[in-house]
């Protein structure tokens, strides 16, 4: 408290004020730290209500910064959400690389077939998040990122034809087949996999899919 002489034997007491709280501030982190723990709050308040609900109070708030900290990384949305897009995609594209073989030569080219595919899958389900960016992305992502898409599947389309081709060398069939059509065929029924394990994996998980994968293989058949 404190005491103050307002006049002749008059004296005035009062009370100090009350002390402010220091609002407490987040640890310093490297620049790169510091962004990777931004973009995961970012992908938290995605997988919440999609890119729409994405607000920089939103990220800051989970991310558990204050805004101008999230600002100094990523000065507006639309950056933050591209900088998101593009990790989730990258991340999502190496786990496509790790999937398939690098040759099926020597192999039995329907068990690398069916191997790989269960590993795609096993990741979309590990990584709902990162696979629902990838494989049903929202109205909220920009033009630049679905054309990444659309470019990164065609090198999927491509690396996928060029093991077709040595797959059905080495197992003796189907004969005659036009392998960049099969290709389109067999990417799109491993896409529509994905989604159904995206939108109910409780109904469809993995493993529920193995065995309808095995009977697309049979409709492929080797040479007698």
């Amino acid at each position: 408290m404190s005491v103050e002489k307002k006049s002749s034997g008059v004296w005035q007491i009062s009370p100090d004020p009350p002390a402010r709280r220091r609002r407490r501030n987040a640890p310093r982190l490297p620049p790169a730290e510091r962004r990777e723990q931004l973009l995961d709050a970012a992908l938290r308040v995605v997988a919440g209500g999609g890119l729409a609900q994405l607000t920089m109070q939103e990220v800051a708030r989970q991310a558990g910064v204050a805004k101008p900290v999230l600002y100094a990384m990523y000065p507006t949305a639309p950056e933050l959400i591209g900088a998101l897009l593009h990790r989730e995609h990258s991340r999502g594209m190496a786990q496509v690389r790790a999937a398939m073989p690098d040759t099926v030569r020597g192999t039995d080219p329907d068990e690398e077939y069916l191997a790989a595919v269960m590993a795609f899958l096993a990741a979309v389900a590990a990584d709902t998040e990162r696979w629902r960016l990838i494989l049903m992305p929202s109205e909220g992502a920009p033009s630049d990122y679905r054309e990444l898409l659309i470019a990164a599947r065609e090198q999927v389309l491509a690396r996928s034809v060029d093991l077709l081709e040595t797959g059905i060398q080495v197992r003796g069939g189907p004969h005659g087949a036009d392998v960049e059509l099969l290709g389109h065929v067999m990417l799109g029924f491993i896409e529509t996999l994905g989604r159904l394990v995206l939108s109910d994996p409780e109904r469809f998980p993995p493993e529920r899919l193995r065995a309808t994968v095995r009977a697309l293989k049979r409709t492929l058949p080797r040479a007698k």
